[in-house]
């Protein structure tokens, strides 16, 4: 199964019932060691990437890396644009092989965003790929671009928008931030009131930093998919830095990589069974 179309993903998350890590890339030691994670786990996920990071690879060399170790996978995942800002983004991405989409207009005023969401969700269309949108600003540093905005998603807009949007998931401002700057608080009570309300699933942004036991709740309020970047980032460049700490000398760059790839692995893998600790338990 392995790489598969962001519809079919979505239904393979509804059907078991989990919550689906989507985990952010932007080279071949940290993609491989996400992959192995969700392999390991055998729980449907996401590897995604951030126009602001696909500098450093370009969108094909992205694809043809994952595509090649999915090709010895079983466990379902799909290749994922975080944080699409332009058309040009989603084209790009679309081209390459991606097979789902984040558009976030979420900076711009409500109709504004409708309106530009909805051209990117009918282009998707055409491709049979999936637009995931965001209604509500999310604080903090998202691939090192910092976002000042401060608002929750107001549930008064959410049917509005998904209806004249089409998007088919909707990630949502509840108190969680990007990045490590600012502590993430969970706003339950608003959770509850959005996976009420939303006609499509729900997507939870700034997964890093989030407490075990929070992660354990949220995947039992509607949401789908839980962003984790900036966890996976620490922990692929401390990893490098303690080697190099304990020696400086070190000329052995695959052993450095390796065991940077390890680390990434280690922390998917945790974050994975955590956050569907009570899903499995079912």
């Amino acid at each position: 199964m392995a790489l598969v179309n962001g519809y079919t993903l979505l239904n393979e998350i509804k059907k078991r019932k989990v919550l689906a890590g989507a985990f952010n890339t932007a080279n071949l030691e940290t993609s491989l060691g996400i992959l192995d994670a969700i392999e390991e786990s055998g729980i449907p996920s996401m590897v995604q990437i951030a126009p602001t990071n696909i500098v450093l690879s370009g969108y094909k060399y992205i694809v043809d890396m994952v595509r090649n170790r999915a090709s010895t996978m079983q466990t379902p995942f799909c290749l994922h644009l975080d944080h699409g800002k332009t058309f040009e983004d989603v084209k790009q991405a679309v081209e390459a092989g991606f097979t789902s989409i984040m558009f976030d207009a979420s900076h711009l005023p409500f109709a504004e965003n409708i309106r530009k969401t909805k051209e990117i969700v009918d282009f998707c269309g055409g491709y049979n790929i999936p637009v995931e949108a965001e209604l509500g600003a999310i604080t903090g540093k998202e691939d090192g671009e910092v976002n000042e905005a401060d608002s929750k998603t107001n549930p008064d807009q959410v049917i509005e928008f998904v209806e004249k949007t089409g998007c088919a998931t909707l990630a949502v401002s509840v108190g969680n931030v990007h990045g490590f700057e600012e502590q993430p608080k969970i706003d339950f009570e608003l959770l509850k009131k959005l996976s009420d309300i939303s006609p499509v699933p729900l997507v939870i942004h700034g997964g890093s930093g989030i407490d075990d036991e929070v992660l354990k709740k949220i995947s039992q309020y509607n949401v789908v998919k839980l962003n984790i970047g900036g966890d996976l980032r620490r922990a692929y460049i401390t990893s490098i830095g303690k080697q190099y700490v304990a020696n400086n000398n070190e000329y052995n760059l695959i052993k450095v990589l390796l065991k940077a790839k390890a680390d990434v692995h280690s922390v998917v893998y945790k974050k994975i069974i955590a956050m569907n600790v009570l899903n499995l338990q079912k």
